[in-house]
């Protein structure tokens, strides 16, 4: 603890302005005594616990699950509480209550013969729970998360043990009466969602939220509304920040990714886009074309009426011919971007159905392109610049929309550090040698920590920057770079071949060839580097990132670089489970060490509530300590022993009559 009574004067007076603004807020030395006090306590706290997740990719179901089970960590409390002393399917039924209590709630009573008996023994149970997961947190804190409704009685309870012979009448009739006045289902969901919120103290999102799945926006609803979380931005999450700054590109991939997926639930029911006018103009151009190559990715063809899957097709070949002429506009009005190579509309021959790519001809395996001048490839036609207009407007005009992204803007950054881990989405442009890669940005040189910092800066540009200002007009083109460039962090391959998978059998055009980071990322040194770079001690941190699907079935690991590096993007994402063969990693970072889990696909909250059935996850322990880390040891303790300092000083203050008390 520091001394106050060894703070020089001269440094007290120094601060002299600051400390007359802190006293407003302790206005006497009894309130900044007790302060330092509570935060001297708080200091020697358990670490509260870290989650990791990335790639989400829109499934939301096992999204929420993930959540309420805490990747697992309920059921080892429940399983350290109550051990052999409750069957396995009791416990399961007591942690099915505690992740989905309103749903459960409903089907119990439909079941339960003796409904005041259950409400008897969950409650004493939860209770258990409750009790285990708020030890490590400070009454002050565990108070600030209990619903006003019944803040008292849950303190009482947490606080007080039927064990002890004065207070076992006293607990039990605080159960009676709750159940007396019919008010145990609603504590029950009250202290089960205590209990979701103690479990994790602080969620980080490592990137792609958006894409792919049905319910980003239903993910975002949860973000939003949740007590501490972080973002580092994926790729897709930054096409949509793009798409809803107005970029034109972006909206176009936005709706040909949601398309692609046959995923259209996050765009039309989620942010009300009106996709109308695309689909009219998509049967006006496409009427009589079956558009086979544009067949949606979709998991279940039978909720589909043919008639419907061909529209869906339509729709998507429309706009992806749109999108290819709106980023051949961006590659010619930025030529420091050095795609010309991308620009392949001019390469097709109409007459002769081929293209040229990388300077070999393929024949294309769609010659259908109602709405291409050969002579101006990359100009829209009227048509399709009035549909373009009317879906930026729809974008920028979607309130829900706008609340998610600006969440994504206060909440996220291109990375983070953090109680020495290093948290970025996919990567950090490299030579081939290991060194840091030169980026040119506005005629400037950056790489490194730098690079990431600068791009931060113009992403924020794009969305909040004056539209008549020529930086924006740049960021906002950047923003479609970022999803899709060579020197992207956020991409970083040779090419994202859209085009080829589209018109080209040939596979081999379809190779992406990664970055170098890719490649040297396993190497220890090359990660000792780059933690380094954003001030990390290379003994003691880790980078933890995702991006590129860890397939477990062709024997790859997240664990790289002797641990230096943990990639967990193990599949989220229905797409890529048939690749990965699991259903997405989390890491766990508690008070005695880093877990890693390891989650098999969820089949859905249904399931889940009726039959019990919980993620079958795998947990692996990659750090331990015996000795618990406290929050003296952690980032946040950092900050508290400055506000201690803070408080000493003024209290030098206060004594030595710089500053007089406020009674």
């Amino acid at each position: 603890m520091t001394d106050s009574n060894r703070i020089p004067l001269e440094e007290v007076e120094k601060d002299l302005r600051f400390l007359k603004l802190l006293s407003n807020n302790f206005p006497t030395i009894s309130d900044a005594s007790t302060e330092i006090i509570n935060l001297e306590a708080i200091l020697n706290l358990p670490k509260g616990t870290e989650h990791f997740l990335t790639d989400l990719h829109g499934e939301y179901e096992a999204f929420q699950h993930v959540l309420k089970n805490a990747s697992g960590v309920v059921r080892r409390k429940v399983e350290d509480i109550f051990g052999n002393s409750l069957r396995e399917s009791d416990k399961m039924e007591l942690c099915t209550v505690i992740y989905y209590p309103e749903e459960k709630l409903e089907i119990v009573k439909k079941e339960e013969s003796n409904i005041e008996d259950w409400y008897r023994i969950t409650l004493h149970q939860i209770i258990e729970v409750a009790r285990m997961v708020s030890s490590k947190y400070s009454r002050s804190k565990v108070r600030k998360s209990l619903p006003s409704d019944f803040a008292y009685i849950i303190e009482e309870l947490l606080h007080e043990s039927q064990q002890e012979p004065d207070k076992h009448d006293y607990y039990n009739s605080i159960i009676n009466s709750i159940i007396n006045v019919h008010r145990a289902d609603e504590f029950i969901i009250a202290i089960c969602k205590v209990i979701q919120r103690l479990t994790i103290d602080t969620l980080h999102i490592v990137g792609d939220i958006y894409d792919r799945g049905p319910g980003a926006h239903i993910i975002m609803d949860t973000l939003c509304a949740y007590h501490d979380f972080d973002i580092q931005w994926g790729n897709h999450d930054v096409l949509w920040m793009g798409a809803a700054a107005g970029n034109m590109a972006n909206i176009a991939n936005v709706i040909r990714i949601s398309l692609r997926y046959g995923s259209l639930e996050t765009l039309e029911d989620g942010y009300g886009i009106n996709l109308l006018p695309l689909a009219t103009f998509a049967m006006e151009q496409y009427g009589d074309d079956g558009c086979h190559c544009f067949k949606s990715k979709i998991n279940d063809e039978e909720v589909y009426k043919d008639k419907t899957l061909k529209m869906m097709a339509q729709m998507h070949k429309a706009i992806s011919i749109v999108q290819f002429k709106l980023e051949g506009q961006i590659i010619n009005r930025r030529p420091e971007f050095d795609m010309s190579s991308r620009n392949l509309l001019s390469d097709i021959n109409l007459e002769k159905g081929t293209v040229v790519v990388d300077g070999v001809e393929y024949p294309l395996n769609d010659k259908n392109f109602p709405t291409l001048d050969a002579s101006n490839p990359y100009e829209l036609t009227q048509e399709e610049q009035d549909l373009m207009e009317k879906l930026v407007h729809s974008f920028k005009n979607s309130e829900k929309l706008e609340k998610h992204i600006r969440c994504l803007y206060s909440k996220g950054s291109l990375y983070l550090t953090r109680n020495s881990n290093l948290l970025y989405h996919a990567s950090i442009p490299l030579n081939s040698d290991g060194s840091f890669k030169t980026v040119s940005i506005l005629g400037n040189q950056y790489k490194g920590k730098d690079l990431l910092d600068v791009l931060d800066k113009l992403i924020r540009v794009a969305y909040f920057e004056d539209s008549e200002s020529d930086v924006y007009e740049y960021a906002l083109d950047y923003m479609w770079y970022l999803w899709c460039g060579v020197d992207s962090p956020l991409f970083n391959k040779s090419k994202m071949a859209t085009f080829e998978r589209y018109f080209i059998s040939d596979k081999e055009s379809h190779k992406e060839k990664k970055g170098e980071y890719y490649h040297l990322i396993n190497e220890e040194k090359v990660c000792d580097m780059i933690l380094e770079e954003f001030g990390l001690s290379p003994q003691h941190s880790r980078i933890i990132n995702g991006h590129i699907p860890v397939k477990t079935t062709k024997g790859e690991t997240p664990v790289r670089a002797n641990g230096k590096l943990l990639v967990i993007d193990g599949g989220f994402s229905k797409a890529y489970q048939s690749e990965t063969g699991i259903a997405g990693y989390t890491l766990i970072y508690n008070s005695h060490g880093l877990l890693l889990v390891q989650h098999e696909p969820f089949q859905s909250a249904e399931d889940a509530i009726s039959q019990g059935h919980d993620i079958i996850s795998t947990t692996k322990i990659l750090e331990f300590n015996a000795l618990r880390m406290r929050v003296r040891e952690t980032d946040r303790g950092v900050e508290l022993v400055g506000q201690i300092k803070d408080l000493q000083k003024l209290l030098v203050a206060y004594r030595s009559g710089l500053i007089k008390e406020k009674k």
